[in-house]
């Protein structure tokens, strides 16, 4: 019941995820033409004030040894290289389309969890991954095809980076360090990287552009926060389904905020993502527990 329990909270986490990391990809594009360093460092700076603040709150040391940092810095660079691939991707292509890339992401998470923490993938899981994923395309479908090369492979590398990122983030949950310090760390860890390049190429930005960031910010701060909790509680093959539910609101976002369409094959791409993630939601707590 237990296990049961950890995999609802982690399905409830991603989902909750997926919908801020959406809207803080609208607020990434109403920010205009801005640098993605620019944009990534200011995102970044309002989930390092959250966490400092949690962890402030807490008044609990973390007990760090070599190891853990060194999986805390390869969280961190694998995460900086995906937040900058995907604000290029959200800049240069439409949302869906950006999106879609992202979620190439569960399937490195899941390659990597193979490798680095030894989960099994049965066959059932893996080829509910790959009918979501099969859905995805036909929703971006449209325009999938007219997608420029160079962002679409910046894309599918942030995408990529993602997915190895979360794994990361799995492996400090089991080591047991807290989601508030893995969000601080990553977050001052981008920040520093970043900081340097900001101050070479500032741009000016408007108080509408100013505003945006912030609430890119706050989004991603609470995407994050959802995230790195989904990822502690259950592993990425029973949460990967889960993830594309970003497509579905992107798509929405999109409608009401940009006048985009769906068309018929969207629709399907959506019917087969939902149902999907209702098949593996009850294949998985059909199964024992694991270990």
């Amino acid at each position: 019941m237990n296990h049961l329990n950890q995999k609802t909270k982690g399905i409830f986490c991603i989902v909750t995820a997926a919908f801020f990391f959406s809207v803080m990809n609208v607020f990434v594009r109403l920010a205009g033409d801005l640098p993605s360093v620019q944009k990534s460092f200011f995102r970044n700076l309002v989930a390092m004030c959250f966490a400092a603040l949690i962890l402030f709150k807490e008044h609990k040391p973390e007990p760090l040894d070599r190891d853990k940092v060194w999986w805390l810095v390869l969280r961190s660079v694998f995460g900086t290289a995906s937040l900058l691939c995907n604000y290029y991707a959200v800049d240069h292509l439409v949302m869906a389309d950006a999106a879609m890339l992202n979620k190439i992401g569960p399937f490195f998470a899941i390659l990597c969890s193979f490798f680095l923490l030894r989960e099994k993938v049965s066959f059932v899981q893996g080829l509910a991954v790959a009918v979501a994923f099969g859905g995805s395309l036909l929703i971006v479908k449209p325009t999938g095809f007219d997608m420029e090369t160079f962002p679409a492979i910046i894309g599918f590398l942030g995408g990529a980076f993602s997915g190895i990122s979360y794994t990361m983030v799995r492996v400090l949950g089991k080591k047991g360090v807290r989601g508030p310090f893995i969000i601080f760390f990553f977050s001052t860890f981008s920040c520093a990287v970043t900081l340097p390049a900001l101050l070479l190429d500032y741009h000016p930005m408007s108080a509408a552009q100013l505003g945006s960031l912030l609430m890119a910010g706050l989004s991603a701060a609470a995407a994050q926060f959802a995230v790195t909790s989904a990822y502690r509680y259950a592993p990425a093959k029973e949460l990967s389904v889960y993830d594309y539910s970003q497509v579905l609101f992107s798509a929405v976002l999109g409608f009401f905020l940009f006048q985009q369409i769906p068309d018929a094959l969207s629709w399907v791409g959506y019917l087969i993502i939902f149902g999907t993630a209702v098949l593996m939601f009850l294949y998985n707590n059909s199964r024992p527990a694991e270990g």
